[in-house]
């Protein structure tokens, strides 16, 4: 049964993806509750109420429960435990077992293989000599990066050519936390696809959108891809298989490597709306926004057609600077998240540019 209008959506996380989710739930006549232990967040500023408290705060989660319908989530790192205890009071989705896979790399890849998707290889590394090992069994090449936690290129190392040793101190640099090494993939580019299930397993996938990273940060999202339709179809039912193996509901995110054949590697899966899908506002009826309330809230899932081509660029720390140019375009979308200081790394805003076919 969908939720009437009037009813209250509880938001886990306050940043510009609890944002965005506020304003479409906004547009569906919803309201909003947002659980953040930052003051005035990007969330606060558009939702009807912030609850300033930790993620796993008791109080503040019997709070949350209390005022909402429904609740969700725009970051995979909300406790688990959390989510767990507020799905014995409320609905909560996606499940917290979409929480739990996704919020550890070796958790995450071991899933993925045990439902049929291909990841690059990895291997679990705890210590200097299983890193040693590892590097050894992948050539003396490989990304190490912490299991849990790690986002935008935070928590990773590079090794290339290193099959000799000589890794003393290697996991203590790197705070002495689980960790895993994944191997080189001789990819031709990075995609991603937005899906959503809805509460009668009704599934909708978005076009697949082309990525490029800089620095560990996704800098732009192109529309169409530059990949064949068979490797699009592919990520596409590699979506839907994800979604319908966690029983979810919501929007997620998976990122692909495509390799020379126009096969795919799974690279990682995020159970919430997803940075690489923010041209759905721009080129789509049915944003990736609006797609994940109605989804949660057990309205019909809208149409996931895309009627433009388009390129949308992240806005990095000082990027922002370039707000008053980018305004002056034609054919232009620009969203701003409502953060007053710009730093390195920092994600301020975002712009699509629509091409008119």
């Amino acid at each position: 049964m969908s939720l009437p209008a009037g009813s209250t959506v509880g938001i886990i996380g306050g940043g510009q993806l609890g944002r965005m989710l506020a304003m479409a739930a906004a547009r569906l006549g919803y309201h909003t509750v947002v659980l953040e232990p930052q003051p005035d967040c990007p969330a606060a500023q558009v939702a009807n109420r912030q609850i300033t408290a930790d993620y796993d705060d008791p109080g503040a989660l019997a709070e949350l429960a209390a005022a909402s319908s429904v609740v969700t989530y725009e970051f995979e790192n909300v406790p688990v435990a959390a989510a767990q205890a507020l799905a014995a009071k409320v609905a909560v989705y996606p499940p917290a077992r979409a929480l739990d896979v996704a919020q550890d790399r070796v958790s995450e890849k071991t899933f993925l293989n045990g439902i049929g998707i291909a990841t690059a290889d990895f291997r679990r590394v705890d210590t200097d000599d299983e890193l040693t090992a590892a590097l050894k069994a992948f050539g003396g090449s490989g990304i190490l990066k912490t299991r849990r936690m790690g986002y935008d290129g935070k928590g990773q190392r590079v090794f290339r050519d290193m099959a000799t040793g000589g890794f003393a101190g290697t996991c203590e640099a790197m705070g002495n936390v689980p960790l895993i090494l994944e191997s080189f993939v001789p990819f031709e580019c990075e995609i991603s696809v937005i899906a959503a299930r809805g509460q009668d397993g009704a599934v909708a996938a978005y076009d697949p959108a082309e990525n490029v990273h800089r620095d560990g940060i996704l800098h732009t999202s192109t529309l169409p891809a530059a990949i064949m339709p068979g490797t699009a179809e592919a990520a596409r039912a590699a979506a839907a298989k994800i979604l319908s193996a966690l029983d979810y509901v919501g929007v997620i995110g998976v990122e692909f490597f495509v390799l020379a054949d126009g096969s795919l590697l799974a690279n990682e899966i995020a159970p919430r709306v997803h940075n690489s899908g923010h041209w759905t506002e721009a080129a789509c009826i049915v944003s990736q926004f609006e797609q994940h309330i109605r989804a949660v809230a057990g309205l019909p899932l809208g149409s996931p057609e895309r009627h433009l081509d388009c390129v949308m660029e992240n806005l990095i720390g000082d990027d922002v600077l370039r707000v008053p140019a980018l305004l002056a375009e034609p054919d232009l979308m620009l969203h701003l998240y409502g953060k007053v200081e710009a730093r390195p790394g920092r994600k301020m805003g975002h712009f699509t540019r629509i091409t008119r076919r």
